[in-house]
């Protein structure tokens, strides 16, 4: 646990000029304000106050004023900025005047789910897969959805493009204290896949929000622009953010069990069970834009029916075949767009539900039922995933589970503006529409 005097001392070693103070607000976008290395000195109590409206996205105005409060342990200089008069950053949760945390604060749910978790008695490793698109960006630097490159799944040079750009990411997220696993091009033309090593639930979720800008920062350096836009374009992969679970007790994996034939414990298959039982309830989170639903269809390489395999890469979860200690369950419906601190808080909730109540995911599924007709799906007792933002969201309100997860304020606040969202959607008229009935009608 870094101290304020340590802070202040690498602020001053380091030629710091300006520190971020950035955080979350309810939906998961990042906000900041930017404080002089002087004025860092004179934060009393650590604190520094701001607007409290900027929480709530466009939900609320007037709102009281309360207090960012840095975790002084996410204290890291952004290498992109200048390295004259250097540029760092501290992530903050928020708090009322008082002092009380906010109870919207995506941070703040997350530690409370994390506080549940070890009086248990347990601690998680998680370890996220993220994958985004590259686009070219016009003559006035508008993003748009073009890419120049045909490269598909693990391509390299010349097909791949966005080589260099992907190779200063993982340079660049190294300096800033990451451990980069692996990265590579993903399947479709422009889109790109870096992984991390595990860590615990909230440094994963802090990494997250620091991968995004950084990939974002490093690609406008390239003329790119990086989306986390989970179907940006027709006719090709979506992307999906993989979350991948390890749950320790007393130092073990007790997702392993070397007896058993498939080295799976029970535990393994009733943290799946929970996930299963709560998914639908939960993908309003996970899953949050009306886009989302265009990448969990079909024929569209990524999850829809509420399903598990040890085989299959387009099932709900998966349980990769490393067993022993590294025995990892990869939930692969939740997309970059969502919310990291709340997408690992239900993650870990419902899995949890589902071990508390011992709640049965079933026989493992050997093939995949995206040939089957719906009624054929439901005769095998096979649900799926909510098709739209609007379902899931009634889902959402209709899940005591995740009201508990995420508090009632919350999901209140949250249902108001994602029914807004599709709202506002609807009264939309898309190119489709125009291209298929101007000239018929």
């Amino acid at each position: 646990m870094k101290t304020r005097e340590e802070i202040l001392q690498m602020v001053e070693n380091e030629d710091v000029e300006f520190i971020r103070l950035q955080f979350t607000d309810m939906f998961g976008t990042l906000k900041n304000v930017a404080v002089t290395a002087t004025q860092l000195q004179y934060m009393k109590d650590n604190r520094y106050l701001i607007d409290g409206s900027c929480m709530y996205g466009e939900l609320r105005t007037g709102e009281e004023d309360m207090y960012l409060c840095p975790d002084l342990d996410t204290f890291v200089i952004l290498p992109w900025r200048p390295q004259q008069g250097k540029v760092a950053r501290l992530l903050c949760d928020v708090c009322r005047a008082d002092g009380t945390p906010l109870a919207v604060s995506p941070r703040e749910i997350l530690k409370k789910t994390i506080e549940k978790v070890e009086k248990e008695g347990y601690t998680f490793q998680i370890d996220p897969e993220c994958e985004f698109f590259l686009f070219h960006e016009d003559e006035n630097g508008v993003p748009t959805t073009v890419t120049h490159e045909k490269a598909g799944y693990m391509d390299i040079s010349p097909l791949d493009l966005g080589e260099n750009a992907r190779r200063d990411m993982v340079m660049t997220l190294e300096d800033m204290g990451f451990e980069i696993e692996s990265s590579h091009h993903e399947k479709a033309p422009g889109q790109h896949e870096i992984d991390f090593r595990y860590a615990g639930a909230m440094e994963t979720a802090d990494r997250i929000v620091t991968f995004k800008t950084a990939v974002r920062s490093i690609a406008k350096r390239f003329g790119l622009y990086a989306t986390f836009m989970p179907k940006p374009k027709a006719g090709t992969a979506g992307s999906g953010m993989h979350i991948n679970i390890s749950l320790f007790q007393n130092g073990k994996n007790i997702f392993s069990d070397p007896e058993a034939e498939d080295g799976l414990s029970q535990e393994a298959k009733w943290f799946m069970g929970g996930v299963m039982a709560h998914v639908k309830g939960m993908c309003a989170v996970t899953n949050p834009l009306v886009n989302s639903y265009k990448r969990l269809t079909s024929g569209c390489d990524a999850p829809r029916d509420i399903i598990w395999t040890t085989k299959n890469h387009n099932t709900l979860l998966r349980i990769p075949f490393m067993r022993g200690e590294d025995t990892r369950i990869e939930l692969r419906f939740p997309d970059p767009s969502a919310n990291a601190y709340l997408t690992i808080a239900l993650c870990m909730a419902a899995g949890l539900d589902g071990i508390a109540k011992h709640l049965d995911p079933g026989a493992e599924s050997a093939r995949l039922f995206a040939s089957r007709t719906e009624a054929e799906k439901a005769a095998a007792g096979i649900d799926h995933l909510p098709d739209t933002l609007r379902e899931a969201v009634a889902f959402m309100e209709e899940d005591s589970f995740v009201k508990m997860v995420l508090g009632q304020e919350f999901v209140d606040l949250y249902v108001e503006a994602k029914k807004a969202e599709w709202n506002e959607y609807m009264s939309q008229v898309s190119e489709w529409e125009v291209d298929k009935y101007l000239y018929r009608t």
